[in-house]
């Protein structure tokens, strides 16, 4: 097997990778947290010199560990069937979402380096480093799949939460704008009291002070509370659908496995452990499916369990 095969296995093939290869992965992870620690804490002031010139040092070391992570991962992209071709493979693979936010963690530094552009600015588009969390953190792959599959939903509730907003808009402007002419003279100016209290935040710098226009923000807050708890509710309910789906995943991959070990066979839990992992699954999950099937299992004799 070629370097270039191992290296695409070690940091791109989760389900098979070895423990040092996770150890890699999480190696990784934890110099993105401390390079976004780094960020926050040097907004600080009154840091000691000595302080800022640690922080710019993770800074370098944490642009060179990205370097060479995203040129690697473009070598070895071309082991991918999607990104097989040499030039135009790796160009695919250049464009897509996780290779941009590799690109995006590295290009503030150098173009501090070559460019007038204002530092500051560069130094808080580092928080974007944040996002390449997102490869080592299977709950984020998690979020990802109830949005894709929950996005017609949530696209049709934000159209509502939108009309809602307009009608909020339009009607504290009739009821208000002869009182408070500097607060509701247009539509548009109504627009950000009708977002403060369909969201109930409430901040209280424009208020209603007619009869009407009291009245008639009673019954937007009160829609607000309805209307805002829906995206919610329908990301809380695909997360538990997402992890339900999941959870019967393994419990099938677990009894194939078995199935193909036969009676006196041998499983390979480290695998499906992994596969578990990269599923979202924690510990817990793990062992109800477990003790789920060695209960079926039973009667027959068979393999249970690790």
């Amino acid at each position: 097997m070629s370097l270039r095969r191992r290296l695409y296995g070690v940091f791109e093939q989760r389900r098979t990778a070895s423990r040092a290869a996770r150890w890699a992965n999480r190696l990784l992870a934890g110099v993105i947290l401390l390079n976004v620690a780094t960020v926050i804490l040097d907004t600080l002031p009154g840091l000691a010199p000595w302080v800022r010139q640690a922080f710019y040092r993770v800074e370098v070391l944490s642009v060179a560990v990205f370097t060479v992570e995203y040129l690697g991962r473009l070598w070895w992209c071309v082991e991918d069937p999607r990104y097989a071709h040499p030039l135009l493979g790796r160009l695919r693979y250049a464009l897509s979402f996780m290779a941009l936010v590799d690109l995006l963690a590295i290009l503030p530094f150098y173009l501090s380096l070559f460019t007038e552009t204002d530092a500051l600015l560069l130094r808080l588009l580092r928080v974007l480093r944040l996002l390449k969390l997102s490869r080592y953190a299977p709950a984020v792959n998690v979020l990802t799949a109830v949005l894709r599959e929950e996005r017609h939903s949530l696209l049709f509730t934000f159209f509502v939460l939108l009309v809602v907003l307009v009608f909020a808009a339009t009607g504290i402007y009739v009821v208000e704008r002869d009182a408070q002419p500097e607060a509701f003279g247009s539509i548009p100016a109504a627009m950000w009291w009708a977002v403060a209290t369909l969201t109930t935040v409430g901040y209280g710098d424009v208020t209603p002070v007619t009869a009407a226009g009291k009245l008639f923000a009673s019954l937007v807050t009160l829609s607000g509370l309805a209307m805002v708890s829906l995206p919610a509710g329908i990301i809380a309910s695909g997360f538990t659908e997402q992890m339900r789906l999941r959870r019967e995943l393994f419990h099938d991959l677990v009894l194939e496995a078995l199935e193909q070990a036969g009676p006196e066979g041998e499983v390979n839990w480290a695998a499906l452990e992994r596969r578990a992992e990269e599923l979202g699954l924690h510990r817990g999950d793990i062992e109800w499916t477990l003790r789920r099937i060695a209960l079926r299992r039973r009667v027959d004799g068979g393999p249970e369990g690790p």
